[in-house]
């Protein structure tokens, strides 16, 4: 993961920063109907800026490199980065941005914004948990969980194979969940 010492959100960053090494983007989807395979991605940029202590103005940006999936197989990583999938070479970027950030419980949030794979834009909304604060030396670090789960054929990933006893290789969901720590400095 990469930092992005810009804004694409078009202002300027308030200390806060994405620590890359506790960070992470991981998917799940059904496999012959009674299994799941998971994966990742290794490269993404994540911008997040806040400037009110209840997060109602947060917005966040993030930019996923496809050519960075693994599922810890090779083959089935160049299937997904095929014409088949996510078409890497055609449509390089994943990318999110926030639309609102809204507090719905204690320390529950909807985050909803534009998802873009394969030059498809639709509108999701992650189930956000902000796991906890700590002071730190350096600041305050903040620990988030983000899930959401969206329809591949939405966004152009058909691929699939019908199964004998019904049913289909790849199943049509995906799960996504994003595990942010966000360093506040003073």
């Amino acid at each position: 993961m990469k930092e992005n010492p810009c804004n694409p959100c078009g202002k300027m960053e308030k200390g806060w920063s994405v620590d890359p090494d506790h960070t992470s983007i991981s998917f799940a989807v059904k496999h012959l109907v009674i299994s799941e395979v998971t994966g990742k991605f290794r490269d993404f940029t994540i911008t997040f800026n806040a400037t009110k202590d209840d997060f109602s103005d947060a917005m966040v940006v993030a930019a996923i490199k496809v050519a960075s999936i693994t599922t810890e197989n090779e083959k089935r990583d160049a299937h997904l980065k095929s014409d088949d999938f996510f078409s890497a070479e055609k449509y390089p970027d994943i990318t999110f941005k926030s639309t609102s950030f809204q507090k719905v419980g204690v320390n529950q949030y909807k985050i909803t914004g534009d998802l873009t794979i394969r030059n498809v834009t639709k509108r999701v909304t992650f189930e956000a948990t902000l796991n906890g604060s700590m002071k730190t030396p350096n600041g305050t670090v903040y620990a988030w969980r983000a899930v959401t789960a969206v329809n591949r054929f939405d966004f152009g990933l058909k691929w699939n194979m019908a199964i004998e006893g019904g049913g289909l290789v790849a199943g049509d969901t995906v799960t996504t969940t994003l595990n942010i720590e966000l360093n506040k400095v003073a």
